[in-house]
């Protein structure tokens, strides 16, 4: 009789993972026998995620939606932080009743639930609303998404870490970084073009990322999830001091979240590159498009690569992240200096290596903190990190007040040494893959 191993097989060993005649190294082995199957859910639903995460972008899509809505120039200003902060900071509050769950699939399947009918949501808004209203909707929305997305947040890497072992766990989420962004990649060119009528383009999207999230939920339901520990969730408040206290006890945690805050530079510094580079008419739809392009086509090229290579040395990925992304920034700052940064092709070629190091960083921090963690340790490693790093973010805004006062020139230049100290404390990091 065929079995999912067999059929799965073929796919499975074209991404290097063969399990024949090896025990896995972190995982029970009942759990071991089910990694095949359990890889590709987690390929199917992380794709689908992924894919509606591109449709949906604050940055790009809904800046543009809301301001094609007529919606206050004020509430746009809105849409990053609440989206980036709001799926981060809740995590250390949420941490401790999420770690009562014997099997957290559940609670990832209903965030992603609630994601999906916050993008439909979203859609809804595009149709029937405008101006003011629209945008306070869609805020609203967004704002649930963010806060139902940190819980998904908290249980993917402990389910991830439950289900597929510390060899295979980079090469499963590289592969659906890069099989989503194909479909982010139609969409960038289809907006890009102009062969469809934009405002039902974007409509469309939102109606897919909905059903996309949903989608990925039912498919996460089926992953085969040993329970695992589930004492020691408490209160909120008793939860997060307790997970503060790991910064003062525990040094590569601590270490770790200072590289992983100050590479936040290669997320923030996109618009600024746009705004050096095209002046008053960087933040035109066409700017956005073509941001969302650079970033499909460099995770298609390079998230199975940095997966694959997180799995041997995360580290090291992180290390060649900040390399990258400080090379990047700093060309943008001497070429925009030399008057050669408008110049054809030499934005696109700099942003698109800036967001090769991205996709580095967003594996190599995945996979870091893991590996880094053990069973019982790793809600709380993922909830802190992502709490400071939403902290740090909303500081972050105070980047458009100096590029108001000192140029976007002078913001990506701080950015650039913001990646070139990461890579000089990633030098510390352990290498939590030859345990």
């Amino acid at each position: 009789m065929t079995t999912a191993n067999d059929w799965l097989r073929p796919a499975l060993q074209a991404v290097d993972i063969d399990d024949d005649g090896r025990a896995c190294k972190d995982i029970p082995e009942s759990a071991c026998r089910e990694e095949t199957g359990n890889i590709l859910r987690h390929v199917v639903s992380l794709s689908l995620s992924k894919t509606a995460d591109g449709l949906i972008d604050p940055k790009l899509v809904l800046s543009w939606l809301m301001t094609h809505l007529g919606a206050p120039v004020a509430l746009v200003g809105f849409l990053v932080p609440i989206r980036e902060s709001g799926a981060l900071l809740p995590q250390l509050f949420t941490a401790g009743a999420l770690r009562a769950l014997p099997k957290r699939k559940w609670a990832w399947a209903a965030g992603a639930v609630v994601q999906g009918l916050s993008a439909l949501a979203i859609c809804l808004a595009a149709i029937f609303l405008t101006g003011l209203l629209a945008g306070l909707v869609i805020l609203v929305a967004l704002a649930v998404l963010a806060t139902a997305r940190s819980v998904c947040s908290v249980c993917y890497k402990d389910v991830l870490g439950k289900t597929v072992d510390k060899s295979h766990r980079g090469t499963a989420t590289g592969l659906a970084g890069s099989l989503s962004a194909v479909g982010v990649i139609v969409f960038a060119v289809l907006l890009s073009t102009g062969w469809v009528e934009r405002e039902l383009l974007v409509t469309v999207g939102l109606g897919l990322a909905g059903g996309a999230w949903l989608v990925a939920s039912v498919v996460f339901t089926t992953l085969k999830e040993e329970p695992g520990a589930s004492e020691g969730g408490k209160a909120a408040i008793s939860a997060a001091l307790e997970n503060l206290s790991l910064l003062k006890t525990e040094p590569q945690l601590r270490r770790f979240i200072l590289v992983r805050g100050l590479l936040t530079g290669t997320a923030l510094a996109p618009p600024f590159m746009i705004a050096a580079g095209t002046g008053e008419g960087a933040e035109g739809y066409g700017g956005l498009g073509f941001l969302l392009l650079a970033s499909a086509f460099a995770s298609l090229v390079s998230g199975t690569v940095w997966g694959v290579l997180s799995d041997r040395s995360s580290r090291m990925v992180l290390i060649l992240s900040a390399i990258f992304g400080a090379i990047a920034l700093a060309l943008t700052v001497g070429l925009s200096v030399l008057g050669y940064l408008s110049a054809p092709l030499v934005l696109p070629v700099i942003l698109f290596g800036l967001m090769i190091a991205y996709q580095g960083v967003r594996l190599g921090r995945s996979t870091h903190l893991v590996d880094m963690a053990d069973k019982e340790t790793r809600a709380a490693y993922t909830a802190l990190s992502n709490t400071v790093i939403g902290v740090l973010l909303l500081v972050g805004s105070g980047f458009s007040a100096l590029a108001a006062v000192a140029g976007p020139v002078s913001v990506i230049g701080v950015m650039a040494g913001m990646c070139a100290l990461a890579g000089f404390y990633a030098l510390g990091l352990d290498e939590v893959q030859s345990d």
